[in-house]
């Protein structure tokens, strides 16, 4: 019998494309009815729908579970998580197991649940059923713990009725820990004390065996030692590393070129110990570039005495980077090396690698080329010092060198702006804290770091020696160590757009961002009192910046080429990039090993995840600092701004010190808030109240635990800006 024809009233068939394309923007699992219903198909047209699911598993275009289909990387509803840490709001974190792709995981949110209540550390395994909330996006309701692995927990020993205990450091470990007399080692009562968490006790709090004695947890220098420990940071040098760091010895000229009699300065920090950069400028005589500059920017030449493979290499690679801490450094290198023979300290001949860079008046680079060199710093100057020679106020070491070598420096600078601003880089300059401590440790006062000129002429030589570094690898084909910052996640930016709509600020869509776009937005409210809190939420937005063989450009700098090259006593890339320069242009020993690019993309993800460990380390002591700083101001009223909006609080960081802490839902006015996490709001549904990022409030400092950084704050009555929700009215309500 012959087919009837189709009914041409009926929309038409989707295309295997069109039908490809629904599954794509419908994440999650749908079946063959819900693809039906989205394209009217019916009747004996589902044959035609059942011969385009069976083509496009067979292409690994879709997976199929049953009745259900998904795009190939989309999570199946049900699925098994690791416990990966938390994000800056407290939120925690987790990922799929196994996770094979070499892909970055999708951000899967852990959302509280009765079945799931209880201590959730690093490395734990839950059954969890997924819930799609965007793209690479997900919130998990735990079912059931299916692992947990073998732990230690960092904490205070101390002595209590009912006997020995551990009360961790982590706050987010809300149990104590018992400890038998047998375990406990040689520990004294305030010891801080690392312990093995022992498995297989079923009843009462979890048992712990002390392993390790670090010393008092009293003292203030214990803050950075708590970080060290509990990020695995090492601390100790091998043997064999220390030795060949005492037999280093002063390089002689040689081969190199003579740069002693240009007064290079390092224009560096107060408490700075290693200096491993020094920079020049004079005016391009160059008749064809009037107006341009010629800069030196000389960096310690640490590939002459770290070769690839040799026991400092392979220490430093652990390491991948150095640690700074308000009481103490964890040096990348030994001493000997950091703070002497790779140290670019005055009236001493030290090695360098010398990038020899010409920029047009304008700031454009436009010449560059790179050579080994023996130089000797004409001083060693501070941020401060330098800027007050310039405003003015020299002292007898910037005097001599006001007119030959500070002017000319600024004056570059200001050519160097004109091609920042050009370009676009993302003007981004959130002020940062700095710590004070007393001679025996103790926290005097926390105040912003002041950001000068001075600091921003540094910071542009450096960039463009970077870039001339990345190009120079590039244009000869050799691999390269790139320091790579992708465009923001488009997630982000729109839930940052739809934050800005309720405060009646436009930030229009945009396919092609571009720093430009948040320069203008952060221009529009400088004024604001919400800036900062504007400011906090495009650094979020941002992508993170990592180290990768691949050049993908660096968005925030709006550069299409960039490397880390001017660091390499606190840098493992930045080691890198000087072994392959040495090895591209020829310049001598110590160049890039014969197949060691092989291990590049590894390498990459190593040293960007010892870069994230060195960030949390600093980033927890100092918030240890900031509560013991607070932990004497507690019962004081203080004002401040809502910094985070999580389901169990407020995040509120201090005007004054910037130092933040949490105000749990239960100390809000009595209601039953609800959470969007897009708008970044709690609501009280019966009062009506709002709680909004960026609003500003008066707390009360209620508890501040130094051990374990946590500050709590109470709200008090008329300090929020809490106001009712806006709500649109219908239609019909408009139309009367």
């Amino acid at each position: 019998m012959a087919r009837k024809p189709r009914d041409r009233t009926k929309p038409p068939l989707p295309s295997r494309d069109e039908v490809l394309t629904y599954i794509k923007e419908n994440p999650g699992r749908i079946g063959k009815r819900e693809i039906a219903r989205a394209f009217g198909i019916k009747g004996a047209d589902r044959g035609y729908l059942n011969t385009i699911l069976k083509e496009l598993k067979a292409s690994g275009d879709v997976a199929r579970s049953g009745r259900r289909v998904r795009a190939p990387d989309d999570l199946p509803s049900v699925t098994v998580i690791e416990i990966t840490g938390t994000d800056s709001d407290g939120e925690t974190l987790a990922q799929p197991v196994p996770w094979a792709s070499d892909e970055k995981p999708p951000t899967i949110y852990v959302s509280p649940s009765r079945r799931g209540r209880g201590r959730m550390e690093r490395g734990d395994r839950f059954l969890a059923r997924l819930k799609h909330r965007g793209k690479a996006v997900y919130e998990a309701e735990v079912m059931r713990r299916v692992g947990r692995r073998q732990s230690t927990v960092l904490g205070i020993f101390r002595t209590t009725k009912s006997g020995p205990r551990i009360e961790p450091t982590d706050r987010r470990y809300k149990s104590e820990y018992v400890v038998v007399d047998a375990d406990k080692s040689d520990a004294e009562p305030g010891d801080l004390v690392v312990a093995e968490v022992l498995t297989g006790l079923k009843l009462g709090l979890p048992q712990a065996r002390i392993t390790d004695r670090i010393g008092n947890a009293d003292s203030p220098k214990a803050y950075s030692l708590i970080a060290i420990h509990a990020h695995d940071i090492p601390v100790d040098f091998p043997q064999d590393a220390l030795v060949q760091a005492q037999m280093a010895k002063p390089v002689g000229l040689g081969k190199r070129t003579d740069l002693r009699d240009t007064p290079l300065v390092t224009i560096d920090g107060a408490d700075a110990r290693d200096f491993d950069d020094a920079v020049h400028a004079a005016p391009d005589d160059d008749p064809k570039n009037q107006g341009g500059w010629k800069l030196i920017v000389a960096i310690a030449d640490v590939a002459h005495y770290v070769r690839s493979g040799d026991a400092l290499d392979k220490a430093a690679r652990e390491r991948g980077n150095s640690v700074y801490f308000p009481d103490r450094v964890v040096p990348m290198l030994p001493e000997e090396l950091s703070n002497d023979l790779c140290s670019l300290r005055p009236a001493a001949d030290r090695a360098c690698v010398a990038a020899h860079l010409v920029i047009d008046r304008d700031g454009k680079l436009i010449k560059y080329r790179f050579a080994r060199a023996l130089m000797r710093s004409a001083a060693r100057l501070t941020y401060e010092q330098a800027q007050a020679a310039i405003d003015g106020r020299p002292d007898e070491t910037t005097d001599p060198l006001l007119k030959t070598v500070l002017k000319p420096l600024y004056g570059a600078f200001e050519s160097l702006m004109i091609e920042r601003r050009a370009r676009g880089a993302l003007d981004l300059d959130l002020p940062e804290r700095k710590v004070h401590l007393s001679e025996d440790g103790h926290v005097e006062r926390i105040e912003p770091s002041v950001r000068l000129d001075s600091h921003r002429v540094i910071e542009e030589f450096m960039i463009t020696a970077n870039v001339a570094a990345a190009r120079a690898l590039e244009e000869r084909g050799w691999p390269c160590m790139y320091r790579v910052h992708d465009a923001p996640d488009l997630a982000k930016v729109e839930a940052l757009r739809e934050w800005l709509r309720d405060l009646g600020i436009k930030f229009a869509r945009n396919e092609n961002l571009h720093a430009k776009l948040f320069n203008r937005l952060l221009a529009q409210v400088r004024d604001e009192p919400y800036a900062h809190t504007v400011g906090e939420l495009v650094l979020r937005a941002q992508s993170q910046a990592v180290y990768s063989p691949d050049n993908r450009g660096h968005f925030g700098l709006a550069l299409r080429e960039y490397a880390h090259f001017t660091s390499p006593i606190r840098r493992y890339s930045d080691l890198v990039v000087h072994r392959a320069l040495i090895g591209a242009l020829k310049l001598g020993d110590g160049g890039l090993a014969k197949g060691e690019a092989l291990g590049f993309d590894a390498l990459g993800e190593h040293i960007s995840n010892t870069e994230r460990r060195a960030i949390a380390a600093e980033r927890d002591t100092m918030d240890r600092y900031m509560t013991a700083y607070l932990a004497e101001r507690v019962g004081e009223i203080l004002e401040g701004r809502v910094s985070g909006v999580t389901r169990f609080g407020l995040f509120v960081r201090l005007d004054d010190s910037g130092g933040e802490g949490l105000i749990p839902i239960r100390r809000l006015p009595r209601d039953y808030y609800v959470h969007d996490s897009d708008q970044h709001t709690l609501t009280g549904q019966h009062d009506g109240l709002v709680y909004r990022l960026g609003d500003k409030v008066d707390v009360r400092v209620v508890e501040a635990t130094p051990t374990t950084g946590s500050v709590v704050f109470d709200i008090q009555e008329g300090g929020g800006r809490a106001r009712p929700r806006k709500v649109r009215p219908s239609r019909r309500r408009r139309k009367r």
